[in-house]
Formats: C-alpha cells, sequence, structure tokens
C-alpha cells in the first residue's frame, strides 16, 4: 500500500513539474523560452505574460506547438478578462456535469459559463474539458468576449465565426481552420489580437480592462523602477511604470509603439501591447531635410513634421531634430503598414545602462552577453552596420540598446589636450577635450582617472559620444579619428564631427589657410587649451569611383559610405544615387578614407556631380586694350544657386556673362583652378506636358534625367526659383543637358 502511494506521488510530483506556470503567478526574474524562436510569437507570449494570460512551464519552455484543451483555455480567458478576482464565488458552483468542484479548472470554466456567458457545453450536458480546443471554439469565445452574440455572425459555425474574425483582425496571423486544434502559439497571437481589437458596440477592449494610454513608445522594458531595477517600463517620453505583481520583463517589447495598460488607479503598468502593424530598420544618413531624409543607398523617407524622434535620450520631433544630424549617422526607423515613417530613434535608440566594454582583442566579443543582461539573440552593429566577431577591433567600444535588443559598436576616438574634467580627476563625470564636455560612464574612470588636465589624452566613445574609456594619446596606442567639415576664420574655427557633435577653439590661420581649410572635411586634434589643429584630408585609396559596381578602384564602397561634393563654397552631402553619371574619374576625387575592413567607407568629390562639373550662369569679365585686345587672363565664376558660386578664378577661356557653362575645379596644393569648361546642349521651348513626374523629361523622343537638385533661374524677374516654381510660372522652360542629364533649367 505505501509503495502505491509514494509510486502516486512521484508521479504527481512529475507530472506537476512539467505543468505550465500558473497565469497571475508573479515573477521576479526575467523570463525568456528557449523554444520561441519568432519574434512575433515571442512579443505576444511576453505581453501576455505581463498581464497573467499565460506563462511557460517549470523547465524554462514555452512549448508554442503544444495543442490546448477546453480547460486550459478557459482559464487563459478568464485571466484576459481581469476576472481572477471573482474565482471565489465559482468554486463550488457545478454547470457541468463533467466538472466538478473538485476538477482543478472548475472555477475558471463555471466562471466563463454562468459568469460571463462566452462557452457553453455540448448536447450531452457536459463540457468535455480535456478535449482539444479548436480553432474555431477560440475565436468563437474570444469574439463573444468582444460582445458579438449568434444573430450578430449567423451563418455556418464555425465558418461564419472565423470569417467574421478575420474581417475585424482577431485571425491576423494565425493560419489554419476552424476544425483544427488550438496550439499555444496560436493562442497567444489571438489573445493579442483580442487586446489590440475594439468591441462590437465600440470602444477598445483594452481599456475595460485598465487605464490606456495609446500611442506610446516602448524605451525599455526593464527600466529601474521604484522596486528596483529591470522592474518599470520607460516610455520615450521619459515616463516610468512599475510592473505590477512584482513582474520583470525579458525586453522583448523594447522599441516597439503600442498601448500602455495600467491598473485602474493608474499606478501601476500591467502590460504593453503593441500595435499590429509596421516594422523597423536600421539605415544610415546621408542627408536630413525637413521633410525628408535619405539614407545612404539613396532611398527616400517622407517626413512629418511631428513624427516621433528619440535623441539623445529624449523624445522630440522631427522638426527639431533633424537639422542638428549629421551625415553617416545610423537611424533606427519605424515604418507605418504603408511604409511611412512613424518613429525615429537616433543611433540604436539609447543604451539602458551606464555601462560599456572595451575590446582590446581582434574578433573579441567577451563581455557581449553581460552587457545584454543575458539576453539572447542580440544583433551587433558597428558603425551603424551589420557586424560579426570578425569586425571587431582593438579599442573598439560597445553597449548594449534594449530598444533595438541590439550591441552597438563604435571605433570613434577623440584625441586632443585634457582641458578640464568634473568633480576632479580621480572621480571624473565629466571631462573637457577639444572644448566640447563629455559625460564619462562609471565604467570609464578607472582608465580616465589615470590622466589629469594638461596630458595628451585619446578617448574612447560611445556610439552616443560618452566616454568608455582612455588610453595615452603618444606611443603606439589609439590615435584620434574624429573628422568633420570646418567652418574657419582666421581667429577660431568651428567643426561639426560626422560622429555627431561640434567642437570649437582657437587657431591661428593666415588668409590662404582659411580658404583652404573653410568648408572642407578635416582631422581634427588639439596641442593646447581652448585651440585646435586643424588638417584637410586629401588623397588617401585612389581610383575610379563605379557607382553600379558599388566600387572605388578595387575597394568596395562600405554601405554606409557618405559622399561629399565640393559646390565651391563648400562641401555638400549627396547620396550615390545622385552621380547620374555613373562614375567618376579619380581626378575629380580630392579624398577616400576606409573603415577597418578596408571599405571605402567617405568620400569628397573635388566638385559638384555631373561628370565633375558645376553647371550655371557665367560671370565673366575681361580687360581689353585701347585696340579691343584683351589684356591677361579674364575672371570668371559660376552661379548655381541663390547665395551658391563658385570662387572667382582667372581663365584663359572665353564666354558670354550670363552663358550656361559647366566647370570643373582642380585642387593642386593650396591652390584652385579650373580645369574644363563645357556647353551643354541647349533644349529650347520645352513644354511642361513633356516631364514625367519631376524626375524626368522627355524631348523628341529621348527621356532626360532630372536631378532633384537642378539650379532654375527666372529670367524675367532675375532670381533663383524651385523647380516646382518654375514649371507654375512658364508652360515651357529652355533645358541644359549634358551626358543624358539636365543640368541647368531656365524659364522667363
Amino acid at each position: 500500500m505505501k509503495r502505491r502511494i509514494m509510486t502516486f506521488l512521484l508521479a504527481v510530483c512529475m507530472a506537476v513539474s512539467l505543468l505550465a506556470v500558473p497565469a497571475g503567478a508573479a515573477n521576479t526574474a526575467a523570463v525568456t523560452f528557449s523554444d520561441v524562436g519568432d519574434k512575433s510569437t515571442a512579443v505576444a507570449v511576453e505581453s501576455l505574460r505581463l498581464l497573467g494570460v499565460l506563462d511557460g512551464y517549470g523547465d524554462g519552455t514555452f512549448r508554442p506547438g503544444t495543442v490546448l484543451t477546453r480547460a486550459q483555455f478557459c482559464k487563459m480567458a478568464v485571466y484576459a478578462m481581469n476576472g481572477s478576482n471573482e474565482l471565489g464565488r465559482y468554486r463550488t458552483v457545478t454547470v457541468f456535469s463533467d466538472v466538478k468542484p473538485s476538477y482543478w479548472a472548475a472555477p475558471y470554466i463555471n466562471m466563463a459559463a454562468k459568469g460571463k456567458n462566452i462557452i457553453s457545453g455540448y448536447a450531452d450536458g457536459k463540457f468535455h474539458p480535456d478535449r482539444t480546443v479548436t480553432v474555431g471554439q477560440a475565436v468563437t469565445i474570444l469574439l463573444r468576449m468582444l460582445g458579438y452574440k449568434d444573430e450578430d455572425v449567423g451563418g455556418v459555425w464555425p465558418d461564419s465565426y472565423m470569417a467574421e474574425a478575420a474581417l475585424i483582425g482577431l485571425t491576423d496571423g494565425v493560419s489554419g481552420t476552424g476544425n483544427e486544434g488550438l496550439t499555444r502559439g496560436q493562442a497567444a497571437k489571438l489573445f493579442l489580437n483580442l487586446l489590440r481589437a475594439d468591441q462590437k458596440e465600440g470602444g477598445s477592449y483594452l481599456a475595460t480592462l485598465g487605464e490606456t494610454r495609446t500611442g506610446q513608445m516602448l524605451v525599455s522594458s526593464t527600466a529601474d523602477g521604484p522596486r528596483g531595477a529591470g522592474t518599470a517600463l520607460q516610455m520615450a517620453s521619459g515616463a516610468v511604470y512599475s510592473l505590477a505583481d512584482g513582474k520583470v520583463s525579458n525586453g522583448m517589447l523594447n522599441g516597439t509603439k503600442g498601448t500602455l495598460l495600467l491598473s485602474k488607479n493608474g499606478n501601476e503598468a500591467l502590460t504593453f501591447v503593441p500595435d499590429s502593424v509596421g516594422s523597423s530598420k536600421v539605415v544610415v544618413l546621408s542627408t536630413a531635410k525637413a521633410t525628408e531624409l535619405t539614407d545612404t543607398t539613396g532611398t527616400k523617407y517622407v517626413m512629418d513634421n511631428d513624427t516621433g524622434v528619440y535623441y539623445n535620450g529624449k523624445e522630440s520631433v522631427w522638426s527639431e531634430v533633424y537639422s542638428w544630424l549629421n551625415a553617416g549617422t545610423s537611424l533606427t526607423l519605424y515604418l507605418d503598414a504603408g511604409g511611412g515613417v512613424d518613429y525615429v530613434f537616433v543611433g540604436g535608440g539609447g543604451t539602458t545602462s551606464n555601462e560599456a566594454v572595451i575590446i582590446y582583442e581582434k574578433g573579441s566579443t567577451s563581455g557581449f552577453s553581460s552587457l545584454a543582461g543575458g539576453t539572447s539573440g542580440y544583433a551587433i552593429y558597428k558603425n551603424g552596420l551589420p557586424a560579426t566577431a570578425g569586425d571587431m577591433r582593438k579599442y573598439d567600444v560597445a553597449t548594449y540598446s534594449s530598444t533595438t535588443n541590439s550591441i552597438r559598436v563604435c571605433d570613434t576616438r577623440i584625441t586632443g589636450y585634457y582641458e578640464d574634467c568634473y568633480p576632479n580627476p580621480k572621480e571624473p563625470t565629466k571631462i573637457t577635450v577639444l572644448g566640447y564636455e563629455f559625460n564619462v560612464l562609471p565604467t570609464a574612470m578607472q582608465t580616465v582617472s589615470q590622466f589629469k588636465p594638461g596630458d595628451q589624452i585619446t578617448l574612447l566613445l560611445t556610439e552616443d559620444n560618452q566616454v568608455a574609456g582612455a588610453v595615452a594619446a603618444s606611443g603606439n596606442t589609439a590615435t584620434g579619428n574624429a573628422i568633420g567639415i570646418a567652418e574657419v576664420s582666421s581667429g577660431s574655427a568651428t567643426v561639426d564631427l560626422l560622429c555627431g557633435i561640434q567642437v570649437k577653439g582657437s587657431v591661428s590661420l593666415s588668409a590662404s589657410d582659411v580658404e583652404r581649410l573653410n568648408g572642407q572635411l578635416v582631422r581634427v586634434s588639439s596641442s593646447r587649451k581652448g585651440g585646435l589643429s586643424l588638417t584637410r584630408l586629401t588623397g588617401g585609396v585612389s581610383g575610379e569611383l563605379n557607382v553600379a559596381e558599388r566600387k572605388l578602384g578595387s575597394r568596395n564602397l562600405a554601405d554606409n559610405v557618405v559622399v561629399f561634393q565640393n559646390d565651391g563654397s563648400g562641401l555638400t552631402a549627396i547620396s550615390l544615387s545622385q552621380i547620374a553619371d555613373g562614375s567618376v574619374p579619380a581626378s575629380q576625387i580630392t579624398y577616400a578614407g576606409t573603415d577597418w575592413a578596408g571599405r571605402v567607407k567617405v568620400i569628397v568629390l573635388n566638385s559638384a556631380i555631373g561628370g565633375g562639373y558645376i553647371f550655371g550662369r557665367a560671370n565673366y569679365t575681361a580687360n581689353y586694350d585701347e585696340e579691343g585686345n584683351r589684356e591677361g587672363n579674364a575672371q570668371l565664376s559660376v552661379e548655381y544657386g541663390a547665395g551658391k558660386s563658385t570662387p572667382t578664378f582667372e581663365t584663359g577661356y572665353v564666354v558670354r556673362n550670363g552663358d550656361i557653362v559647366g566647370i570643373t575645379i582642380v585642387t593642386s596644393g593650396n591652390t584652385q583652378r579650373i580645369g574644363s569648361l563645357v556647353y551643354p546642349d541647349e533644349l529650347r521651348n520645352v513644354p511642361n506636358t513633356a516631364w514625367s513626374g519631376k524626375g524626368a523629361v522627355t524631348v523628341n523622343g529621348r527621356t532626360y534625367t532630372v536631378p532633384a537638385s537642378v539650379p532654375c533661374y527666372n529670367t524675367q524677374t532675375k532670381s533663383w526659383v524651385t523647380l516646382t516654381e518654375a514649371r507654375a510660372y512658364a508652360d515651357s522652360a529652355t533645358l541644359y543637358v549634358y551626358q543624358g542629364v539636365v543640368r541647368f533649367l531656365e524659364v522667363g
């Protein structure tokens, strides 16, 4: 007898160990299920786990392919109705003859049948709780939870219920017929769709469970809260809400936009329900405008002024941020169902801690798992590009972004004179180099404290320009690699670094140095307090730029390659797609720099695109003697927009003032000169009806490309206009074409 009892108890213990953890049970540690690889399922499971609707098994699995019983689904439905507090009154009730009060799921089944009227039994008066629940039965229960009745649906069951569910989005992401058994993974998706749905009589279902905050961007579901580290949800607005019941999230919901569900008193977060549409992608910025951003592949995205942006740890809008973004910045775009930009994270979305890892050996990812808090499945990005362990180099800096579940690796280094610190050199929280005050991460203090003001120092920066460590600037160690575009006068300089910060300082330059450096790409360092040292970048790797093959000479272009053109007054970022000729000769490339893998990451063209030519209106003057012979060289500049003009050059070319010409500018040492001059073909009286949108025009059977930045001039008003204004002013225009591309347009 004792042996039979012991055998029975052992069997019970083994069965209990395999049961799902009860829904609603408190979790004091983050739960990640080893067998949930599909992201949409993982998101659904985590949202519902926080709400207490479902959970995993004691062995750390979720078993998404396991088919549910009718009793198990009833229990989930009760928790999805926030009905757990009412279970007590249904424990001793008998509704179905095969569901006795002693049955484990009796209160859930009785409440669903008698208290909520969302289930019914079979014709024999029984419920058959241990039978498989079908997709059709589950859908019917959820539709009843939304207020639908049989007379609202009609038709043949379960097909009519399945059709109605599909119509309102209840079965989105769930495949199969109504007669198939429902798996745990499918149930998670059904319940998440329920939380997103509206009730039949109006109003969201989620609002019946508590207080809702729609349109929220979840920055971190593992933020620090009143109950300790990792116990709260943080929105992009900065608001932090403690999770109810002592739960801790696994971070799977980070970086999603959706609805925050709070308790009815608004004190605690019950869960976060991500919106059902959209996707995300990481791009590298080429240019940012008020109404548009262009990535380095040439892809353009339409932007609204009020598009949400998470920038420098704060929520803002596009109209306030875009002018501060530099070419080469990594952006995470959240897209709506139509492909429009719904939200932007600058960089990886911000790190979730004050920790960073410095890489000291090539190929090492030591410390990455710890940075991610044990979270699995993270992606690695280096300087905004997908990367692997093989891309890691000595003195790279890694941080973790929970928002995008990614390790963000950066190789930016600043070398200069250690100017100041706060509060003291031994425990600095801030340090000033190149006139810029950097935040020092707590993990960086050990290396930074080895230096003092007056030293030459190289700072190792995170993706968001915080100091992760420091090394000596001299010897065979890390050297500064920060470059940017300089604005220079004889006594001061401001440099907008490509890493996203602006440094300022005094300089001592001659007039020729100012002309040579102003508006150009420079490397910056310092050797004294308040001063900057600038070196214009020229040379680098050489070869012809082939846009179609994405090569410069024999080298591949990096996916995040940044291209600048010298328009005569300085550098302007462009995308490769704007190089209409498809190639640029080596003679027209001032500088080409490479990344850690030898790929070309930055290119400077020594004149504007179009075979290296700048096209515009000639401003030409020449001196003549009394007999009408020209004396010496003439003076020529080319105007190509309002306030845009090349420098004035001495030239032997003879042109007429106001002619439309194209010139190349050649740099030799510290001087510039006109390399060549061409006249584009002139197409007169081209009607507006010949245009195919804004990007092409067909004349005499040939179609010409029209760049978005084509210069347009009104000869009657003698003013520069936009392309739209030019077409609105006149029914026809004169086009100036070179190598199949419209280079200039005149109306009037």
